[in-house]
């Protein structure tokens, strides 16, 4: 299938392992099993999984706040492994929800809710200690939009996020010393306190474009180092302190750009 939407020419083809994978302008953004939700292809996002996992336990509802939305295969998981879970997305391009929505239908009764609205505008409409896991995973042309890894920005999520919540940003870096992340580490630490960084040690070292997931709580976060030894790909868990080092916070008056992965170098 194929529809023009706000982000350009979506698609959505059938993969020959039965799944589907959802394409802007070429640009992968996602791929689902209808089948079976919690079948997640890509390896960030299954290291999101993890961290949820390593939260609560599966089968307990929990109220989850999503930027970014795509084909929704998180929110799809979180339906899957715990029912009655309630759910709101975040997705300024309601031309390709509404796709979406056509091509790969939701389960009746998801509880996931989708808004059309961008992170930085809808996160302002949530309400204050109402969110169990705020996940950020927006891409704006291959970059993280800037908007949203500032001093500011994160304070919102602060705001929205439980006392025991946990913040859960997919970065994408490459570039050599890693500044984008140190600085967004360094950001999300002055705000929320230490947290933890995911990462294949390649991408740690600079040796090429790749995700980085960072999570953070106003609390504890929890401990992930034998989850990450046993994934497949295996990966590093470091403290956002270790990470960050010197780097300043971002803030919205600054005015930077964050990272895009140069085309054909990167797969999620």
């Amino acid at each position: 299938m194929e529809r023009k939407v706000g982000s350009g020419t979506a698609t959505v083809e059938a993969a020959a392992d039965g799944t589907f994978v959802l394409r802007v302008d070429g640009s992968l953004q996602s791929q689902v099993d209808l089948a079976d939700p919690t079948h997640l292809s890509f390896e960030y996002m299954r290291r999101i999984a993890d961290v949820l996992d390593a939260m609560t336990s599966r089968r307990q509802p929990i109220a989850v706040a999503h930027i970014g939305g795509a084909a929704l295969s998180l929110p799809r998981y979180v339906a899957t492994t715990r029912p009655r879970s309630r759910q709101i997305v975040l997705e300024p391009d309601e031309d390709l929800t509404e796709f979406v929505r056509e091509a790969l239908p939701l389960p009746k009764r998801s509880g996931i809710k989708v808004r059309g609205a961008t992170g930085r505008a809808g996160i302002t409409e949530l309400y204050d200690d109402s969110m169990d896991a705020l996940i950020l995973d927006a891409f704006e042309r291959e970059a993280v939009p800037a908007n949203l890894v500032t001093t500011e920005f994160f304070a919102e999520c602060a705001r929205v996020l439980r006392p025991t919540g946990l913040l859960i940003a997919n970065l994408i870096d490459g570039s050599a010393g890693l500044p984008f992340i140190r600085r967004t580490a360094a950001t999300v630490r002055a705000v929320l306190g230490d947290g933890v960084v995911l990462a294949e040690r390649k991408i740690l070292r600079g040796k090429g474009f790749g995700n980085v997931i960072l999570v953070a709580s106003p609390s504890k976060v929890p401990d992930l180092t034998a989850v990450g030894r046993k994934a497949q790909p295996p990966y590093e868990v470091s403290t956002l302190a270790e990470l960050a080092g010197k780097a300043a916070a971002l803030t919205d008056s600054e005015g930077f750009a964050p990272p895009a992965a140069p085309p054909g170098t990167f797969r999620p």
